[in-house]
Order: structure tokens, then sequence, then C-alpha cells
């Protein structure tokens, strides 16, 4: 089973900075695929940055610019740095992992979601 942990989230003044971390563990074999969402008070949940395979990223119109989606291999860890950050960027923010196991499961796994706050 995969589990992710997210840390990182916060109270900000507008024009700061956080950066967002999601550690993957379990039975990980392979990710092909990462990506951050948010939802805001009274909103659907949106994608934010997303990267499949090797391929570039991907960001929503509202962050290019100002968010960028990373990996560290060596530490399992998917990152979303957002800088620039208005009010309109708060939200709960999930990391998704899709990957497969070791012994060839395909597995889609979300973190328990975390508050950002942007004050103005």
């Amino acid at each position: 089973q995969v589990q992710l942990v997210e840390s990182g989230g916060g109270l900000v003044q507008a024009g700061g900075s956080l950066r967002l971390s999601c550690v993957v563990s379990g039975r990980v074999d392979s990710i092909n695929f990462q990506g951050w969402y948010r939802q805001a008070p009274g909103k659907q949940r949106e994608v934010v940055a997303h990267k499949v395979g090797g391929g570039s990223e991907n960001y929503a119109d509202s962050v290019k610019g100002r968010f960028t989606i990373s990996r560290d291999n060596a530490k399992n860890t998917v990152y979303l740095q957002m800088n620039s950050l208005k009010p309109e960027d708060t939200a709960v923010y999930y990391c998704n992992v899709r990957g497969t196991s070791y012994d060839g499961r395909t597995w889609n796994a979300w973190g328990q979601g975390i508050l950002v706050t942007v004050s103005s």
C-alpha cells in the first residue's frame, strides 16, 4: 500500500513563498504521474500542476510563472514551490501520485490535504 504524507502548509502574507512536500512511502516501484490539486472553500477541486512520466511540467494558468512542481527521487518526495502567493491561492492542497508496484499493480494515491492560507 502506498501512502502520501504532506507538509509545509500554513499562513503566509501575500507575496510570500511556501514549499509543500509530499513524501511517498510503501510498495513503490515506479512513479508515472505526480500532481498537485487544490480546493478552495465552496469551489471544486482543481489541478494546479502535474507531470506525466518524464514529460514536461504543466501548470494551471493562474499559477504559471509562480509555482514549480519537482521531485527528489532519492527522498521519494514531490514538491510544490509556491512563490508570489496571492490571497486567491488560499485552499487545501492535495498531492496525487500514481505509479506501479513491484508486483506490477498500478496504484493511485492521494495525500491528506494541507491548508495554505494567504493573507492580504
